[in-house]
C-alpha cells in the first residue's frame, strides 16, 4: 500500500483525506481560515477526475453539494462561521432528503465577520443546533494535523454508512498548523460507500427511504437507469412523495435523530490517556485539546493524577465515556476557545456531584497549559 509522508498543514491534509476517501466534487466559497483547502482542491480535483467549482456564496454551494451527492458523488466544501450561517437551510435539505456530504468548518472568532485570522471554537452549537427543527448530526474535530487527514476520512464514511451530511469541525490553529503527516492509500476496507440496492429489488419494490429502524435505505444515483428516486425538503414517505401527517412528521423526526443517537456507540470516537487512576480528568477537542495533553503531562510529572479524555466525536456527545469519567474522577476541567459550549452539555451528564471547572478563552489567542494547570488549583 503506497505511503508517502508529508510537512503540511491541517487545511490542506483534509484534503488529502477527502481525496483518499473518494471525494472527487467540490463546490464553495474561500473564506479565511478555510481557503487553502479551495486553492488545493482546485489543484487535486482534476488531476483524479474530479471537479472544483466555485460558486458565487455559501447558499449555492451547499446546494450544490447536494445536487453532486444525489447524482452519485461523494462531495465536499469548506468555509468558516460566517459561511455555515449561510449553508443552514441547504444543510437541513440534505439531513431531510439523507444526502451524503461533508462540510468543513475551519472555525475562527466571531460573531459576525469577528477576528477572520484568529482561533475560536464558537461554532460548536451552531453545528448541532443550526439547522432548524429536531434532528441530529455527526461533526468531527481534529486535534493535530494526522487528524485533518484521518477523520476526513472517517467524516465520509460517516455520511456514506449514515446518508446525512458531516461536519469536521477544525479550527485556525489545526487548520494552519503545520506537522509531518502520513498520507496513504486506503484499503478497500476502510472505505464506506453508501448502500445499493440488492440484485433482486425490482423498480417496483425500491424505496428510496426506509423509516422502520435506526438504519438508511439504500441510495442509488438519482438518475438511475433502473430506480426512481424522487426527495423533497417537505416531510415525505418511503417513496419520497409529500405526506405531511401527524403519524408520519413524529415517525420521521424520530428516525433522523435516532438513526445517530441510536449509532452512537458505533459513532463516537475519542483518544484517551492515564484516566485508569485520573482523579482529575480534561475533556477537550481540537486545539484545546493540545493544550489539556501539556497540562496533563505537566501535573504527573508533579505527581497528580491526571487523565485525558480527547473529543473527536464532539457531536453525538460519546455520553457513555463521559458519564464514567464524571462517575470516577473528582475534577473535570473542560478547556474550550468560547465560553463554555461543551462545558454546558457535560453538566448535563453530571448526576454525580462531580466538580466541572470551565477554562475559557475568547481573544483570539490558544489556552496555554499554564491557564488551566492555574484554573484547577485556583479552584481547590
Amino acid at each position: 500500500m503506497k505511503t508517502e509522508k508529508k510537512f503540511i498543514e491541517g487545511n490542506i491534509a483534509i484534503v488529502e483525506g477527502a481525496l483518499a476517501a473518494g471525494a472527487r466534487f467540490y463546490a464553495g466559497y474561500p473564506i479565511s481560515p478555510s481557503s487553502e483547502i479551495a486553492e488545493y482542491s482546485s489543484q487535486m480535483l482534476p488531476k483524479v477526475g474530479g471537479l472544483y467549482i466555485q460558486m458565487e456564496d455559501e447558499i449555492s454551494s451547499m446546494a450544490a453539494l447536494l445536487g453532486a451527492s444525489v447524482a452519485g458523488a461523494k462531495a465536499y466544501t469548506a468555509t468558516s462561521g460566517p459561511g455555515i450561517s449561510l449553508m443552514q437551510e441547504n444543510l437541513g435539505l440534505g439531513i431531510m432528503s439523507e444526502i451524503p456530504a461533508v462540510v468543513i468548518d475551519v472555525q475562527r472568532s466571531g460573531p459576525s465577520t469577528g477576528a477572520a485570522t484568529k482561533p475560536a471554537q464558537g461554532d460548536m452549537m451552531q453545528a448541532r443546533w443550526g439547522a432548524h427543527g429536531d434532528h441530529s448530526i455527526i461533526a468531527l474535530s481534529p486535534a493535530s494535523v494526522q487528524e485533518c487527514f484521518d477523520l476526513t476520512v472517517q467524516a465520509f464514511n460517516l455520511a456514506e454508512k449514515y446518508r446525512t451530511p458531516v461536519y469536521l469541525m477544525a479550527d485556525e490553529a489545526i487548520g494552519h498548523l503545520r506537522e509531518t503527516v502520513t498520507i496513504r492509500e486506503l484499503d478497500d476496507s476502510e472505505i464506506v460507500n453508501r448502500k445499493q440496492p440488492g440484485a433482486d429489488v425490482s423498480a417496483a419494490d425500491f424505496r428510496p427511504y426506509c423509516y422502520d429502524g435506526i438504519k438508511p435505505a439504500a441510495m442509488p444515483p438519482f438518475g438511475s437507469d433502473k430506480y426512481l428516486s424522487r426527495t423533497t425538503g417537505s416531510t415525505h414517505d418511503e417513496k419520497g412523495e409529500f405526506r405531511p401527517t401527524p403519524e408520519n412528521i413524529n415517525r420521521v423526526t424520530h428516525y433522523l435523530t435516532n438513526k445517530i443517537e441510536k449509532n452512537a456507540d458505533e459513532i463516537c470516537l475519542t483518544k484517551k490517556e492515564h484516566l485508569e487512576d485520573a482523579e482529575v480528568a480534561l475533556i477537550a477537542y481540537g486545539c484545546s485539546a493540545r493544550s489539556a495533553v501539556g497540562a496533563m503531562e505537566q501535573l504527573r510529572a508533579q505527581g497528580e493524577k491526571v487523565g485525558i479524555l480527547q473529543l473527536q466525536t464532539v457531536w453525538p456527545l460519546p455520553e457513555k465515556e463521559i458519564r464514567q469519567i464524571l462517575s470516577s474522577a473528582k475534577t473535570v476541567v473542560v478547556p474550550e476557545l468560547n465560553l463554555g459550549q461543551i462545558a454546558g452539555e457535560i453538566r448535563k451528564f453530571n448526576d454525580y456531584g462531580c466538580r466541572v471547572i470551565q477554562v475559557n478563552r475568547v481573544d483570539g489567542m490558544m489556552i496555554a497549559p499554564e491557564q488551566i494547570i492555574h484554573a484547577l488549583k485556583e479552584d481547590f
